[in-house]
């Protein structure tokens, strides 16, 4: 079959009708899988010519069992469609055919999802499926999907370049399709969560132990934890812990190098070896020194200040826990408890939907402070702000993060509050998203409004809320 494709054709035409049989053989099995038999011998033709596994084309075969087969086509996944120009500047067409048949592997085992009922298996395949397309896009497993890549959050990452896939000359710029790829990976993850039978594998330890957390399967299991019990409910919170400690570890990172304060010199160093400043201190002593005796003599020792400056502050974290929020809640929720470890930092922490929830006594802990939130229904932010006022008790020391999609019921009412918080001297920071993706909506009647109050909407990628916050409280 392939002599059949290139018979007559020259050498760089018979490598793009290769390349051409394998992404037509790809759209065909996304959109029309019953009209591909010919695609399917041709592709296999193509697949073996270049020394390439069949099992490539087989779409019941993970990327992860390939892989165990063939360990030397790991490193070809990273940085595959993401690659640098030709040293020559020219197109090495070859090499084009051989990453289309990767490529398409890849897409294909994460976006033909198929239908009916998924078990444990088949999404912790699908979520090692995806991770591997998150590699190829030159991000860190985790990254596009909610969160638990790595310490410098999602996005591009540093391995996406502007050059694009190399695939038919100029493409378009991955670093600018990959905030649009994130949000489809987790809707395409939250689908098959949904079509799991999610109470019956938890209540089974050995299915149980299959699953990956994320957020999509997070949200899932927030919204059923009030009908889970016995070993379901055990697996449940557990799922939940793993999560919550992995994206924890990750913002911890990122607070924890944005919150260190000046050098306070008002107070006096600690009189401790590991603070001796070695340096300064014979520097100062050279007076003393005994050429004859070849000695230092030193009368007084220097020590390094370690001591930061930093101000008593109060933080209030208000969210949104209605079903639009899901993904900032959770985000928030960890941060709130971050910031809550920190020294001389006083956080409260409000969830609301109609009605609102003072989760403060358990700031501390994200994971019991999700077991407490009641994920759904409606808003109402004035229910939360009649929690939120009196807890401003000095407004030049107290920051308001408002995180919600501000579509919500009593409008002017809680835009005169908010303003009112503002006018107080209060810094108050509205957030319309707080996601791993960077992605959501914001009523945009209160994004307007925001702006001419001087407090522009926040929305993006968490780290931007943690950067805000840094100036405030250190």
């Amino acid at each position: 079959m392939s002599e059949q494709i290139i018979e007559g054709a020259p050498a760089p035409d018979a490598e793009e009708n290769r390349r051409q049989v394998l992404y037509w053989r790809l759209l065909a099995r996304l959109f029309d899988p019953e009209e591909q038999a010919g695609l399917e011998s041709a592709s296999l033709a193509v697949v073996e010519d270049i020394g390439l596994p069949s099992a490539l084309l087989d779409p019941g075969a993970s990327v992860d069992s390939v892989v165990q087969r063939h360990p030397e086509l790991a490193a070809e996944f990273d940085g595959l469609m993401t690659p640098g120009p030709d040293e020559d500047g020219g197109r090495d067409r070859a090499a084009e055919v051989r990453r289309a048949a990767l490529v398409s592997k890849v897409l294909l085992n994460v976006f033909a999802t198929g239908s009916g009922t998924v078990t444990a298996e088949q999404l912790a395949r699908w979520q090692s499926d995806a991770g591997w397309l998150e590699r190829a896009l030159g991000c860190r497993p985790g990254e596009l999907r909610g969160g638990r890549g790595g310490a410098n959050g999602a996005g591009g990452g540093p391995g996406v370049s502007p050059t694009g896939t190399g695939f038919g000359g100029p493409t378009p710029d991955l670093s600018r399709l990959i905030p649009e790829i994130g949000p489809e990976l987790g809707s395409l993850e939250a689908g098959l969560v949904k079509r799991m039978h999610l109470r019956e594998v938890l209540a089974d330890p050995a299915l149980a132990s299959q699953l990956t957390p994320s957020m999509s399967l997070i949200e899932q299991l927030l919204r059923d934890k009030d009908n889970l019990s016995g070993v379901a409910l055990a697996n449940a919170k557990s799922l939940i812990r793993r999560y919550v400690d992995e994206v924890a570890q990750v913002l911890r990172t990122q607070v924890e190098k944005a919150t260190v304060g000046d050098i306070d010199r008002s107070v006096p160093p600690k009189r401790v070896f590991r603070n001796l400043d070695l340096d300064r201190t014979i520097w100062k002593n050279l007076t003393n020194w005994d050429p004859e005796g070849k000695r230092l003599y030193v009368d007084r020792l220097y020590y390094r200040h370690t001591s930061r400056r930093t101000t008593p502050q109060r933080l209030i974290v208000v969210v949104d826990q209605s079903g639009s929020m899901v993904d900032s809640m959770v985000n928030c929720t960890i941060l709130a408890s971050i910031f809550a470890g920190l020294p001389k930092v006083d956080v409260h922490l409000i969830a609301y939907d109609t009605q609102a929830l003072d989760l403060t006594p358990w700031a501390h802990d994200p994971f019991e402070t999700l077991l407490r939130t009641k994920l759904g229904g409606g808003t109402d932010g004035t229910v939360a702000m009649a929690l939120a006022q009196p807890k401003i008790a000095e407004p030049r020391n107290t920051v308001v993060v408002w995180i919600s999609d501000f579509y919500e019921w009593r409008t002017d009412e809680l835009f005169e509050s908010m303003a009112a918080v503002h006018r107080s001297g209060a810094k108050f920071i509205p957030v319309g998203s707080v996601t791993s993706s960077g992605r959501g909506s914001v009523n945009p009647w209160f994004r307007e409004k925001f702006k001419d109050l001087g407090t522009p909407v926040i929305s993006g990628h968490i780290k931007k809320l943690v950067h805000e916050l840094k100036t405030f409280l250190t």
